[in-house]
């Protein structure tokens, strides 16, 4: 089988056994390019494949998405990590652990192109800016960098972010949050992650990277959070 083959069947399954969920944004090209090891041209072939196949549907300005399948539709698979949009504060809902923050910046900006890029604004427009460090019953569990487009999530203040900013967004501003893609690694803290989540020498860091989507496909935040290293993040898989 040739090279865009092998993709679009390792694509296809992991679209059927809800790896990429239904309505869930794929990967952009680059980072298929970055996670199979292929070039361009394969990743467009594949996807070309895809797309003929009816699996997938691209939508201008906010990328390629996947669309319903049978599989999905009849509900034998479980959600993929990256659907599992609950927050940190609505992770400890039905607990009796008190979910704080710490706000290190807030700030109103420009993107820079990565950013922009991510977000699917200019470099131009204003995004907010957002360092803060979550705690769960007053111990330090990891410390978010966060960037949002102002013209889509208005009238954020300091006082949101003390608390749930998913949940002004849903519940204020109205929106429905949808998935997420997420790329995750292993790194080493910085000075100030080392003071704010008071981190032993030689501790590492569990990093998750992730642009999120509300559910008409638009993105609505480019973030980087940085965990401590017993935190677990669950991936779910069918087989």
């Amino acid at each position: 089988m040739s090279k865009y083959g092998d993709l679009a069947a390792a694509l296809r399954s992991a679209i059927e056994s809800g790896a990429y969920g239904a309505g869930e944004r794929l990967p952009t090209t680059p980072e298929l390019c970055e996670i199979y090891h292929v070039s361009n041209t394969t990743v467009k072939k594949a996807l070309d494949e895809l797309e003929q196949l009816g699996l997938i549907a691209r939508r201008r300005g906010s990328g390629i998405f996947v669309k319903s399948t049978p599989s999905l539709r009849s509900g034998k698979t479980d959600k993929s990590f990256s659907q599992q949009m609950t927050g940190f504060t609505a992770e400890f809902a039905q607990t009796n652990v008190a979910v704080t923050s710490e706000v290190h910046d807030f700030t109103i900006l420009h993107p820079n192109q990565i950013v922009a890029e991510a977000l699917d604004i200019s470099t131009e427009d204003f995004v907010y800016y957002i360092c803060r460090v979550r705690l769960a019953n007053k111990i330090p569990s990891n410390v978010e960098y966060t960037y949002m487009p102002l013209g889509l999530i208005p009238g954020l203040l300091e006082k949101h972010l003390y608390g749930s900013i998913y949940q002004y967004i849903e519940q204020d501003l109205g929106l429905k949050i949808g998935s997420a893609h997420r790329i995750l690694r292993a790194v080493l803290p910085t000075t100030d992650e080392k003071e704010w989540l008071r981190l032993s020498p030689g501790d590492p860091l569990f990093e998750v990277r992730q642009v999120a989507y509300l559910d008409d496909g638009t993105p609505f935040e480019y973030s980087t959070t940085r965990h401590i290293s017993s935190y677990k993040f669950y991936v779910v898989s069918t087989h």
